[in-house]
C-alpha cells in the first residue's frame, strides 16, 4: 500500500511539529518545511501528493509559493492563514489553492482535509465510469491520465479545477448549479460556495479559452448555474 507524504510548511515550528503528530497518527509521511523557498526545494527530491501551506511566511510567502508550484505541479495545496476574511480566501484560490483553513484550526479538521484532497488526487473520482475520454470540439478529458489538452496542447489544471471540468465534460450540455458543483466537486455540504466555485470557474476559463469573456465552452446559465456546451 502506498505510504502519502504530506509536506507541511509554517514558520511556526510548533505549528508544523503538532500537526506531523496528528498526520503520522493517520499513517501518513511528512515532511516539514519553514518556508515557501524550503517547502519548493523538498518538492524537488520528494513524492508529495499534498501541500500544507501557511500564506505568512518570510523568504517566501504561501501565495508566491503557490504560485512557483503551479507551474511544475498540480498537487493539492490547503492554505493556512490566520486571516479569516473572505477577501483572503478567495485571493489564495485564486492562485491555485484547493482548500483554505483558518487558523486557530483543530488538527483533524485539517487531516480531514487532507484525506478530502487526497481521495480527489489519488483517485479517479465519482465520474470515472462513465468515460475515460471526452472530447468536444478540441478540447479532451482523458480521466485515466487526468489530463486535459485543447487542441493538442496539456492545460494546466488543480485538480479542483480538473474536477469541475470533469463533471461538466462528462455530463455536457446539464447545467449544474453552483451547490450541485460544490456537493459533487467537494464531497461536502454547500455553505456559502458562490464565490469559491465561482473563482474556480474563473481560473478554468482562462486556461481553456480563447476569450474567456466570450467563452466557447463553459458558459453560465444566468440565475441557474454553469454547464460546457456539447
Amino acid at each position: 500500500m502506498t505510504q502519502f507524504t504530506v509536506l507541511v510548511t509554517d514558520d511556526d515550528q510548533d505549528i508544523r511539529d503538532g500537526i506531523e503528530i496528528y498526520l503520522k497518527n493517520e499513517g501518513y509521511r511528512v515532511l516539514k518545511a519553514e518556508n515557501g523557498e524550503k517547502a519548493i526545494e523538498l518538492l524537488e527530491s520528494n513524492e508529495v501528493h499534498v501541500i500544507i501551506l501557511d500564506i505568512m511566511m518570510p523568504r517566501l510567502d504561501g501565495i508566491s509559493a503557490t504560485f512557483k508550484i503551479r507551474e511544475q505541479r498540480n498537487i493539492p495545496i490547503i492554505m493556512l492563514s490566520a486571516k479569516a476574511e473572505d477577501s483572503d480566501k478567495i485571493h489564495g484560490l485564486s492562485v491555485g489553492a484547493d482548500d483554505y483553513v483558518t487558523k486557530p484550526f483543530h488538527p483533524m479538521e485539517l487531516v480531514a482535509r487532507v484525506k478530502s484532497q487526497l481521495r480527489r488526487y489519488v483517485s479517479l473520482g465519482t465520474y470515472q465510469d462513465k468515460s475515460q475520454r471526452i472530447e468536444i470540439d478540441g478540447l479532451v478529458l482523458d480521466s485515466d491520465a487526468k489530463e486535459v489538452l485543447l487542441h493538442g496542447d496539456a492545460v494546466k489544471l488543480t485538480p479542483i479545477e480538473f474536477k469541475i471540468t470533469e463533471l461538466l465534460m462528462v455530463n455536457a450540455g446539464r447545467v449544474f448549479s453552483i451547490r450541485d458543483i460544490y456537493e459533487r466537486v467537494w464531497n461536502e455540504p454547500a455553505y456559502n460556495a458562490e464565490n469559491i466555485v465561482a473563482v474556480h470557474i474563473r481560473k478554468i476559463r482562462e486556461k481553456i479559452e480563447t476569450d474567456p469573456k466570450n467563452p466557447r465552452y463553459l458558459k453560465v446559465v444566468w440565475g441557474i448555474g454553469y454547464k460546457i456546451e456539447k
